[in-house]
């Protein structure tokens, strides 16, 4: 019987809590522990697994889930790979993606590991579902739309503008692909909303996208980790036009995140060193089992 995969989680914030719960359910993994800032201060949740600052206090791990903030992701990234283990994180910045692809794809070369990028839902899985649309109908318009729902990017992006002590930021399907964002913002003692309002519609993640900002008084009351996407494609199948296609999912955000950020792991040690997107690795290396079984079972 092969040994498992032994995986540590960085950080545990809404993804990190689900990155667990996945790694301890997928019959390959085994959890090492969870790497966070400060050991000083352990939730309860976390009693009987192994919480450390340095991942060196974990032994035989072969891969790492970045629960990190997007924005700091490539770095972590950079920082894990050249110390030897495989890499995933779920890095959402779309304009951005490519040029980080680039830069880690020559550290994970050089120190001879994998880093997978963007292996959340969207980017990510939503890529897949993309590319599988267009092969079938190469001629066309895809449109992604998105919500009603939290985005986990967006609100990260919030909470890090000073002023703001929760946020919460949804993201509305506007429909042709395009999106309102409506962002609801508990404020820090002396925090003035509008400097604040007007930070946040400054901000890249919103910029693009028509902004609506709120001040409320409990952020916490109006989460919800639900979220979806309804993606639609009419296009021509050789000179065969009207080729309808759909795709649709409710999901818990966080946790389908998580998910796939464990399947990306499993792939990762599956490939050769460098740096990947979910649309540039074989759909099977995500599944764990027998690759003869999984043809058999599925095709």
């Amino acid at each position: 019987m092969e040994s498992k995969m032994r995986v540590a989680v960085v950080g545990y914030g809404n993804v990190g809590r689900y990155a667990i719960n996945a790694v301890n359910a997928a019959p390959d993994m085994e959890l090492a522990g969870v790497i966070r800032r400060s050991t000083a201060d352990i939730p309860a949740e976390l009693t009987g697994i192994k919480v450390v600052a340095d991942v060196k206090e974990l032994p035989d791990v072969a891969g790492v889930l970045l629960c990190v903030p997007t924005r700091s992701a490539p770095d972590f990234a950079e920082k894990y790979l050249k110390m030897g283990y495989h890499t995933v994180d779920s890095y959402d910045i779309h304009g951005e993606l490519a040029d980080v692809r680039c830069r880690l794809d020559e550290v994970a070369k050089a120190a001879g590991r994998v880093a997978v990028i963007s292996a959340g839902w969207d980017p990510g899985t939503d890529s897949m579902m993309r590319a599988m649309m267009e092969f079938m109908a190469p001629r066309g318009i895809t449109y992604t739309n998105f919500g009603p729902g939290m985005s986990m990017g967006h609100t990260v992006a919030v909470k890090a503008i000073p002023g703001v002590k929760k946020a919460l930021s949804m993201t509305i399907p506007a429909g042709m692909g395009t999106h309102k964002r409506a962002v609801y913002v508990e404020l820090a003692p002396g925090a003035v909303f509008a400097e604040v309002e007007q930070a946040i519609k400054s901000d890249p993640y919103f910029v693009k996208d028509e902004t609506r900002v709120f001040e409320v008084a409990d952020v916490d009351q109006l989460i919800d980790m639900g979220h979806g996407v309804v993606m639609e494609r009419k296009g021509v199948s050789g000179t065969t036009d009207n080729q309808l296609m759909t795709f649709t999912m409710r999901i818990n955000n966080p946790a389908l995140t998580a998910q796939v950020m464990v399947a990306a792991l499993r792939a990762a040690c599956r490939q050769q060193p460098g740096c990947y997107t979910l649309l540039e690795i074989p759909i099977i290396d995500f599944l764990p089992g027998d690759r003869e079984a999984l043809i058999r079972r599925l095709v």
